[in-house]
């Protein structure tokens, strides 16, 4: 099977570091959306079973398909949309704003709008914005040093001698040895570990103008601009001609059916997919859709045991994940700015994207990653227009 014969050991380390990140850096926003709606525990758990399922199924599923990595995540500027939005809102009204906005996402994929207006952005521009996006989980992973020095050092030495002697695994070696210097300074916390399966539960969905227009809408538009627009700029940045029309239309269809269960969004993800993307996953590009299948299988792991699996990841020090994550992320951020200032029509309004994106500039609910694109594109548009001299007389 080709599967096992192209799965490597740093593809399985690169698929659990995707879903470290993605789930220790936002579950706590999903958790609070959730909260916001005056979730249950029950319907807490269901809403980590139907994302981890909606992500697991895509990852994998769509990674198989086209033997390339496709990584899915949950919308985390969409969850917290939802928390200052949604008040008020009761949970099968909630449900069918989820219903409608996966309907749009769908419609958005299927049709290939989306994809046309996508294909017109230019390389550089992309790659700009890719490198913006991950900027502050590489600056992370030395500002973790200043509350943990020794186990930041640890991890980063690791790394580097590793990078030399077996480059294929150094994120493994800067995980092993966060793990073992974390265990001996007693950062780890497993004893709140709890094996426990989450159980789905089905909400009937009611319709309304008010959440229409208050939820649906929005999420659909912070999560398009959000969140897919980083996440095909990752995906054509990374040198992979994936399809992106079917892979928004499946991101959708899938939260169609898992949305009554509480999948508010599943859609591309950017950050955590460009660990499954880069050489850290494997040497070779077309080896690495197996670290994405990898992090489908962890997503599927997250959704079975929901309540388990926030225990464990959350028996982490933050400092070892923004740590991993930020060494786990150098050749992407490096291949990014490569790109991004190599040609130099286009250096100065790749900078600008780049800027703008890191800025962390927010901007009516709609991310940096955004708003540096429009910029980025600004400049460029500016930076090509055939002004014409005035004549003298």
């Amino acid at each position: 099977m080709r599967l096992l014969r192209d799965l490597s050991v740093s593809a399985v380390v690169a698929g659990f570091v995707t879903v470290l990140v993605g789930f220790t850096s936002s579950a706590v926003i999903v958790f609070q959306a959730a909260s916001t709606l005056q979730a249950s525990a029950a319907e807490l758990a269901s809403w980590m079973w139907a994302l981890g399922l909606g992500m697991g199924v895509t990852c994998i599923g769509l990674s198989l398909r086209y033997r390339m990595p496709v990584v899915t995540a949950w919308s985390t500027p969409g969850a917290a949309m939802l928390i200052t939005s949604a008040a008020g809102v009761s949970m099968p009204q909630a449900i069918g704003a989820f219903l409608v906005c996966a309907a749009l996402i769908a419609l958005a994929g299927f049709s290939g709008w989306f994809e046309r207006i996508l294909d017109r952005i230019p390389a550089a521009i992309a790659s700009g914005m890719l490198a913006g996006v991950l900027l502050r989980f590489g600056l992370d992973a030395f500002a973790s040093m200043q509350s943990q020095f020794l186990l930041g050092l640890a991890m980063l030495l690791a790394y580097l001698l590793a990078r030399r002697a077996m480059p294929r695994y150094a994120v493994m070696c800067a995980l092993a040895a966060g793990l073992v210097v974390g265990a001996m300074q007693g950062l780890l916390r497993f004893e709140e570990v709890h094996l426990a399966l989450a159980v789905p539960v089905f909400t009937r969905p009611e319709f309304s103008v008010q959440t229409l227009v208050g939820v649906a809408l929005p999420l659909f538009v912070v999560t398009m601009a959000s969140q897919n627009v980083p996440g095909v700029a990752v995906i054509r940045a990374s040198g992979y001609p994936l399809p992106v029309s079917p892979l928004i239309g499946w991101t959708g269809a899938t939260m169609f059916v898992l949305a009554p269960f509480g999948a508010f969004a599943v859609n591309l993800a950017a950050i955590t997919a460009a660990i499954c993307m880069g050489r850290e996953a494997h040497e070779d590009p077309a080896r690495r859709y197996t670290a994405a299948v990898a992090a489908g299988v962890f997503y599927l792991l997250v959704g079975a045991f929901g309540a388990t699996v926030a225990a464990v990841f959350a028996a982490f020090p933050r400092e070892l994940v923004m740590t991993i994550a930020g060494l786990a992320l150098l050749g992407t951020i490096g291949n990014g700015l490569a790109v991004a200032l190599r040609d130099e029509t286009s250096r100065e309004p790749a900078l600008v994207t780049f800027l703008v994106t890191a800025s962390g500039l927010t901007l009516f609910g709609i991310g940096s990653a955004f708003w540096g694109l429009i910029a980025g594109a600004a400049a460029l548009m500016l930076a090509r227009w055939p002004f014409r001299d005035k004549e003298t007389v």
